[in-house]
């Protein structure tokens, strides 16, 4: 197949769908379709609420069209789904998106097209799961009429230094010669290079594992928070020690969200799970990370009963509430838990964070933003993400805190000795 004569379709234009399509736009006519009309809407007219495309970007690719009518679509010979794929209130994977994209696909696939998935999975899911919803829809057959390929997604939201292009793509196909095509069609974009993997599903397997493997990770540095804060040491400072041996690998102890290292590693479980192996470090390390918003807010109020301060009725603020700092996703974000544990010890919460849209922030979990906290007025103060915002800020942060004010500095942003300042 040559890789100069594509259309390319986007199916998908969220963090990962949208700089994909723009950065493919440099080189092939490329189609951007969503299915919120409001999100297109918005693309149409050079704005992206996510942050990581800026106006300049969109007003260049002239090569992009934006559209929400699957019509559209069947003037692409690639299309590349780059839905989210959540998990359900079981903490079972949800293929819901990723069937309903399959399901489009078989409307308007057709002979000698090549469908790519980039939408993380277990190993197996493309195969296994949605090629099939598309042989059904379509009536083609797949590696005769058409083919497939997967290249996990591979962003940093918030992360200007690092797009897309210059990030190593893992890439694969369903045959020797779509796996060429699909290596050399991605090769064209990334300027990091590109990974052909053996296979879909090992490509598969190498996307579920980096965020597994970084789960895992973290879950042993928030169990060692749990370890010291009992001796009364702050986990931070152990790290910066021990980062001065060179293999040591620094990372610190949090509230893991995001829709990536939060909820990938289920995915792991459930297939480990179906195949009869029962996965105990990897199931382990997802209930130490998901049970820490119980730990922090543990630890806050031991702090404050230090501090001889009532905890019914106390007025805290929760500074941050994106799964990570300088952006503005929300998605499975763990400050929620904390919200809601400090709110089950009778305090009042308010939640300060500027990069949160509200609308969004009230119609994903009914909770509401304080745009603009009063100063002197909170007995307890969280420093949940380290936004570049509240780093500027400094020893400021303390301003919106009474005089004997608990600071919880989850992220070691505050450098003051004071005893009322708690650390991880």
């Amino acid at each position: 197949m040559q890789v100069e004569n594509t259309t390319i379709a986007i199916l998908g234009l969220g963090y990962v769908g949208l700089p994909l399509a723009v950065a493919f736009s440099k080189h092939h006519p490329t189609i951007g379709f969503d299915i919120k009309e409001t999100r297109v809407d918005e693309l149409k007219q050079g704005r992206d609420n996510t942050r990581e495309v800026d106006e300049a970007a969109l007003a260049s690719a002239d090569n992009l069209h934006f559209t929400c009518d699957e019509a559209d679509l069947k003037a692409a010979n690639v299309l590349i789904v780059t839905v989210p794929t959540p998990i359900d209130d079981h903490r079972q994977p949800d293929l819901t998106p990723l069937i309903k994209a399959s399901e489009l696909l078989g409307r308007v696939i057709k002979k000698g097209d090549v469908v790519i998935y980039e939408s993380t999975v277990y190993p197996g899911a493309t195969e296994e799961d949605c090629i099939p919803v598309v042989e059904r829809v379509s009536g083609l057959k797949f590696n005769q009429d058409f083919f497939a390929g997967y290249s996990p997604e591979r962003i940093n939201p918030g992360d200007k230094d690092r797009p897309v292009t210059k990030i190593m793509k893992v890439t694969s196909g369903s045959t020797a010669e779509i796996a060429d095509f699909v290596d050399r069609l991605y090769g064209r974009i990334i300027e990091a290079g590109t990974h052909k993997a053996s296979s879909i599903k090992v490509a598969e397997a190498s996307k579920i594992i980096e965020n597994t493997q970084r789960d895992v990770n973290i879950a042993l540095v928030n169990e060692l928070s749990m370890i010291f804060s009992q001796m009364g040491i702050d986990t931070h400072d152990v790290i910066e020690a021990a980062a001065t041996k060179w293999n040591f690998i620094k990372l610190q102890p949090g509230l893991v969200g995001g829709h990536c290292i939060g909820v990938d590693p289920y995915y792991l479980v459930h297939k480990s799970m179906a195949v009869g192996h029962i996965p105990d470090i990897i199931r382990t390390a997802r209930e130490i990370n998901d049970g820490m918003a119980r730990f922090v807010a543990t630890k806050l109020i031991k702090a404050m009963i230090a501090n001889d301060q009532a905890i019914k009725g106390s007025n805290a603020l929760v500074m941050g509430m994106t799964f990570k700092e300088n952006c503005p996703d929300i998605r499975n974000t763990k400050v929620v838990d904390l919200v809601a544990e400090l709110k089950s010890y009778g305090m009042h919460v308010d939640i300060h964070d500027p990069w949160v849209d509200p609308e969004e922030l009230e119609l994903e979990y009914g909770l509401s933003l304080t745009q603009d906290p009063a100063h002197g007025y909170y007995d307890v103060i969280v420093l949940a993400v380290a936004h570049e915002n509240f780093r500027n800020l400094g020893e400021g942060v303390l301003e919106f805190g009474k005089n004997n004010a608990t600071v919880l500095d989850m992220k070691k942003i505050l450098r003051s000795d004071s005893s009322r300042i708690v650390g991880m």
